[in-house]
């Protein structure tokens, strides 16, 4: 029997559902449907856990390190090592963002962060494990340089996709308050590796610096499991779904970026270094100076803490006025902030009392809050959708390298060449503020540009 002709209707219904096929999937109109909440929660979570980790690193570089891993050394030489170590992971960063970009810019942002992920707790947890120089001599000293590294190409590749499967999600007029859960992440993380090292250090000195500090490592394993459940629920960017068939067709991310938008590569990046020196002075740097000065050093761990937090809300608020004001004013304004807040900021840790730390710490990095709220939002409309990952995962983990790896190390040199002083530090400082200034002066804002329209 013959099949009857399709009747008008069931044509209409047929196009219909075709189209619907063919068409990406429709921007949602709120940040509160399920997918979206799932969505926001995984770049959050993903973040924390990525930044637990590596900053846990940190705050133990400036407390622990130097007498685990550097004791045969002079204390001035010694914070200069585990800074230096601590470098390792700034350095490798960038690496993790091309390597991760270029992935995440051919095959998909998914994937990428569940690698992230994984690499990171991995690499976490072993550092726990790690001997001390007493018990394995230098070999203790390369096996947690090369742990350093592997966790600097982890969050090199987290930051970029936790974000940009945020905002290619997004709305286009929250793209900036959607996109900056990815850099909440950052002071949640922060937050959690300070308390979790602070409650550490109530142990008596020689059962902290002898496995007391190995037990905040070795939770990795936990918060990492919970990450990757959550993560793995998560939806592929219907940004990247829309131009994946051109992937197999378009040049090698980093060329591209290099050769079409070196402008906005050199801007972005002067811009993230800004807020990133913020980070290494006052939560790095200023920790092991402070409690050098003699600050006790667990009321410096539990004001660097209580500092994640006014980081965390900071952020939030300036992301809400991103989307409303625009980028760029909120960037200009927090970089002059910064720069008026420098020598106070220095005085106060040169202080060397809890409170004066505490001060420092918790006004810096509500500036760097500030800062930080529209960065991410601000990185990504920088780069079309075909090198977005690669564009805005160089701009900011280069400025980590830049302005966060090598910067408690500079500090540190600063100060010892000034005799003990924060004189030229300062002044440093303030220069390198200044740069940034002028490089968010002359970017492009990017709140009311279409992210599929960018070429």
């Amino acid at each position: 029997m013959r099949d009857r002709p399709a009747t008008a209707g069931e044509k209409k219904g047929l196009t219909m559902d075709t189209d619907r096929a063919a068409a990406p999937e429709r921007e949602p109109e709120t940040l509160r449907g399920p997918q979206m909440r799932r969505i926001l929660a995984s770049s959050f979570m993903g973040s924390a856990i990525e930044f637990y980790d590596f900053m846990l690193y940190a705050t133990a570089a400036a407390v622990v390190f130097p007498r685990v891993f550097f004791a045969e050394l002079n204390p001035a030489l010694a914070s200069f090592a585990a800074f230096g170590t601590l470098a390792a992971g700034y350095v490798a960063r960038p690496l993790g963002g091309l390597v991760f970009g270029h992935f995440g810019d051919r095959i998909g942002r998914k994937g990428v962060l569940v690698t992230s992920m994984l690499a990171m707790g991995i690499a976490t947890t072993l550092i726990g494990l790690l001997p001390s120089t007493a018990q394995a001599g230098s070999v203790a000293v390369v096996l947690l340089v090369l742990l350093r590294v592997v966790q600097g190409i982890a969050v090199g590749g987290e930051w970029g996709g936790a974000m940009l499967i945020a905002i290619e999600h997004a709305p286009g007029g929250k793209r900036g308050f959607a996109a900056s859960f990815a850099n909440l992440g950052a002071p949640a993380g922060s937050l959690l590796a300070a308390g979790a090292l602070s409650l550490a250090s109530l142990l008596p000195d020689a059962q902290f610096f002898s496995w007391g500090w190995r037990i905040p490592f070795l939770l990795s394993v936990l918060l990492v499991s919970i990450g990757l459940f959550i993560r793995l629920k998560v939806a592929e960017s219907p940004l990247f779904r829309q131009f994946e068939d051109e992937a197999q067709h378009r040049r090698i991310p980093i060329v591209e970026v290099l050769t079409r938008h070196p402008r906005n590569l050199v801007l972005g990046t002067l811009v993230a270094i800004s807020q990133l020196t913020i980070s290494g002075i006052a939560s790095v740097w200023a920790v092991n100076h402070a409690v050098t000065q003699g600050a006790d050093k667990t009321g410096v761990l539990n004001s660097k803490a209580l500092a994640a937090i006014a980081l965390f809300l900071a952020t939030l608020v300036s992301a809400r006025l991103c989307d409303r004001f625009g980028r760029r004013p909120i960037l200009i304004g927090g970089i002059v902030a910064a720069m008026l807040f420098a020598y106070p900021l220095l005085l106060l840790v040169q202080s060397g009392t809890v409170a004066g730390f505490t001060v420092a710490v918790m006004v810096g990095q509500g500036i760097q809050g500030v800062i930080l709220g529209p960065l991410a939002a601000f990185l990504a409309e920088l780069f079309p959708t075909s090198v977005r990952f690669t564009g805005s995962s160089l701009c900011f983990q280069g400025a980590s390298t830049l302005g966060a790896g090598f910067t408690p190390a500079i500090a540190a040199a600063l100060v010892g060449a000034a005799g003990g002083g924060i004189l030229l530090l300062g002044g440093v400082w303030i220069g390198a503020l200044a740069v940034c200034l002028l490089a968010a002066y002359l970017a492009t804002e990017g709140r009311r540009r279409d992210l599929a329209s960018i070429r």
